[in-house]
């Protein structure tokens, strides 16, 4: 198996969100990572769902996609012709001794502290899946209280838009 990213161009519609993910659940494929937010196009959404999945099976859902009505464009981004990052929130436990230690951390992984309380510090980091992993392992042994992340948003390298030839 390997990870697939792709950026789905769709129309703003209730309910279709639910349909692309029952499209994936019917096959049994688990969604790793799904984003969902507003395009530079009004009416229209981007989609940037991760699966887990053979490259076959993968071929027979977007196919299955692409039948949907409100679906516009469906784009797979690979990792070297793409820009891919996560956002993560994570509370973590510090005391007088770890403060300094883990803002040291923070500064080296350039995340910034967005609250600060006694006994803990909420961070916020956006990165790459690698980056946002290596931060939370260097953070774990100072005690993750909890962790916010978003799923992984991606766009394609260069002048070249998915919305170029979308009508609006």
């Amino acid at each position: 198996m390997s990870k697939h990213v792709l950026s789905l161009l769709v129309e703003d519609k209730p309910g279709l969100l639910t349909r692309v993910a029952g499209l994936f659940a019917r096959r049994g494929f688990n969604i790793e990572s799904l984003a969902v937010g507003t395009s530079e196009v009004e009416g229209l959404s981007r989609i940037t769902v991760v699966v887990d999945v053979e490259e076959f099976p993968l071929e027979q859902v977007t196919k299955q996609l692409n039948k949907l009505i409100n679906v516009i464009k469906i784009v797979e981004l690979e990792y070297d012709a793409s820009v891919q990052r996560e956002h993560l929130l994570v509370k973590v436990k510090v005391d007088a001794t770890t403060r300094s230690q883990v803002i040291e951390a923070v500064n080296l992984f350039r995340a910034r502290v967005v609250d600060v309380a006694t006994d803990a510090l909420v961070i916020e980091t956006t990165g790459d899946t690698g980056k946002v992993q290596a931060f939370l392992r260097v953070l774990e042994p100072y005690g993750i209280r909890e962790i916010v992340q978003s799923g992984l948003v991606a766009v394609g390298r260069g002048a070249k838009s998915m919305t170029e030839r979308v009508a609006r």
